[in-house]
């Protein structure tokens, strides 16, 4: 059902952490980060340390903060469809990297199936972490503490994650880092390019999200733009299967590789938003149109391979995937553009574009999004594909980020039980909205969502 993929070698969330005036998963707690590898055997200290509020329980160590070299941090990623583990040292070497693909169900069902990826999940991550902690030659009495994404994501696959993390954490007597999935996209290029400082703008494109956020500092973030419906990366994965392309190496590549054979002129779609002056993306009126031009064709071939399509039918089909391309990506440019020149008004001094997700490792992307950041006299910072896409490397480099800082949730009890009670953030926004960037277009659903990441840190601090 699964198959490992190695390179080098909420979701949930404590009960007590959840009282917003005390403490809140990691957030809030302004002291340093305690020497955890120094206590972290003594059970009775931490027991008792436990049975404290978080804020309490960081105040009571007073101990300077650990060097960067001596933080060895576990990520754990489990939020849509790959499974993935890393160990990375607080100095920025990558100690191991695991993940878990689940491209066979993608192709067979089409796209994530929540309830399958959760299956899967459950599955392979016994196997993934342990893994992650062989090829690392550690075990968990190493670890400074684990950190593990809480959200957004899909509810099913982040419980998931999080499970594990409070068991090995509770066993180890480690302390949990919660990491919200977009800033670990945004946060991974701090890791590749050690130069990037903030402020910084960053696009974070993927199968669910298009950000445009301004990165002020860690945990400090403003969003200038988001979809209004539909992703990138999903209207990539539509149209590859409306085109018949083989899923199983992932809608996008697959249909990066067709358009390469076509004319992106050839058809002359709409670019999406053109009248709304500001950063928002939409995807669907765009997919809408790929639609009615196949159907117009008569080359649909959604349930047939485009391995048996004949010639004229395959020229089609890549002319189709190119116009497609040039059209969505050239939606891309035009917001960035919008972007940066909000962002040059409100921090001058930003320097560096950030380009990171999983839509960012396709080639035609990059090169595009270059000329318009060199354009403006910045650089563009962009991880490899291997960080693009999801990773444990991300998770447990914004993990170090956060618990340099003390933001982390104290070990869980090491007997909790299988069934408790977890609060999942599929719907977090990361940073709170700028003013101008609001859409009159904006068709997003308000329920259910949590306080920003930037709003809960901020509160918490002021508390």
């Amino acid at each position: 059902m699964s198959s490992y993929l190695f390179a080098s070698s909420p979701c949930s969330v404590s009960r007590f952490s959840l009282l917003l005036g005390s403490s809140l998963l990691f957030f809030g707690i302004k002291s340093s980060a305690p020497r955890l590898t120094r206590l972290r055997h003594t059970s009775k200290s931490w027991a008792h340390l436990c049975t404290r509020s978080s804020s309490k329980f960081f105040s009571a160590l007073s101990s300077p903060p650990p060097a960067h070299d001596d933080v060895i941090m576990l990520g754990i990623e489990t939020s849509c469809d790959d499974t993935a583990a890393a160990v990375v040292r607080g100095n920025g070497d990558i100690l191991s990297q695991v993940v878990s693909s689940q491209a066979d169900l993608l192709s067979r069902y089409g796209g994530v199936a929540p309830k399958m990826a959760e299956e899967a999940h459950s599955l392979v991550i016994d196997q993934v972490v342990q893994r992650a902690l062989d090829d690392a030659k550690l075990t968990g009495n190493d670890l400074s503490a684990v950190a593990v994404t809480i959200g957004p994501g899909l509810s099913l696959c982040l419980r998931v994650g999080v499970q594990k993390a409070r068991r090995l954490a509770g066993v180890f007597s480690l302390p949990i880092v919660g990491v919200h999935h977009m800033e670990a996209h945004a946060l991974v290029a701090r890791l590749i390019e050690r130069n990037l400082q903030f402020p910084f703008l960053a696009l974070l494109i993927s199968g669910g999200h298009n950000l445009l956020i301004l990165a002020h500092k860690l945990g400090h973030y403003l969003q200038l733009g988001t979809t209004i419906d539909d992703a990138i990366g999903e209207a990539y994965d539509k149209t590859a299967r409306w085109l018949g392309l083989d899923m199983r190496k992932g809608g996008g590549p697959a249909l990066e590789e067709l358009a390469l054979e076509g004319d992106a002129n050839s058809i002359n779609f709409s670019i999406p938003m053109r009248q709304h002056k500001d950063c928002n993306f939409s995807y669907a009126g765009l997919k809408t149109q790929v639609r009615l031009a196949i159907e117009s064709r008569k080359i649909s071939m959604e349930n047939n391979p485009i391995s048996l399509a004949n010639l004229d039918d395959r020229r089609s089909q890549a002319d189709i995937a190119a116009s497609f391309q040039r059209v969505a990506v050239l939606h891309l440019e035009e917001r960035c553009q919008r972007a940066i020149e909000w962002a040059l008004k409100i921090e001058p001094s930003i320097k560096y574009l950030v380009l990171s997700g999983g839509v960012a490792s396709n080639k035609y992307v990059r090169a595009r999004l270059s000329h318009v950041v060199e354009n403006n006299g910045l650089e563009l910072v962009c991880p490899p594909p291997s960080l693009c896409t999801d990773n444990g490397v991300m998770v447990a480099w914004t993990g170090i980020e956060h618990f340099l800082l003390g933001r982390f949730d104290p070990p869980p009890p090491a007997d909790e039980p299988e069934d408790a009670m977890f609060e999942l953030r599929p719907r977090w926004p990361l940073g709170e909205e700028y003013s101008q960037g609001k859409s009159e277009a904006r068709s997003l659903k308000r329920s259910r969502v949590f306080p920003s990441l930037t709003s809960m840190i901020q509160g918490s601090v002021q508390n």
